[in-house]
């Protein structure tokens, strides 16, 4: 596979992990199908372990969905913004710190902008909490999932 091949693999999978956090939007769909593009190119036995992992992975994450609370971004009181930013948060997170950093960046990026938007401490944590509890499980548990795809296929480019 080229470069410019796996550079736009490694977009569409970039578009994906951003279409996690849009309601509405087939994120996971968007990463397995590019993880698929890049394993009928490549055919190697790397490539299809991959193929095969996020295919087992993402239907695990599909069958335990009826089970996170569902999304409801408007009883969080937080704009729109500020959940974007926090899913950004977690993507920058994963990468600098790998599968831990994730969740650090995604709760850390939605205090700090609402620590930012409400002026004081408590108001942040009292914020974090409701977006939590509103749509943060279920948006961080998916894109959690789509980022470990990501990282495995990363890891398989790198290292495979």
């Amino acid at each position: 596979m080229s470069v410019w091949q796996l550079v736009a693999v490694g977009l569409v999978m970039l578009l994906g992990l951003l279409g996690v956090l849009v309601p509405g939007a087939p994120g996971q769909a968007i990463v397995w199908a590019a993880v698929l593009w890049w394993a009928l190119t490549d055919m190697t036995p790397v490539a299809w372990g991959v193929l095969i992992g996020a295919t087992a992975l993402l239907l695990l994450n599909q069958a335990l969905k009826p089970l996170l609370p569902p999304r409801r971004p408007h009883e969080t009181g937080a704009p729109r913004r500020t959940l974007m930013l926090g899913g950004v948060g977690a993507i920058v997170g994963f990468f600098v710190v790998p599968v831990i950093g994730a969740v650090a960046g995604y709760v850390g990026t939605i205090y700090g902008a609402e620590r930012l938007r409400l002026g004081s401490h408590g108001a942040g944590w009292t914020s974090v909490r409701s977006v939590m509890r509103a749509t943060g499980w279920s948006v961080l548990v998916e894109l959690f999932v789509c980022l470990l795809v990501t990282g495995a296929w990363l890891g398989a480019v790198i290292w495979g």
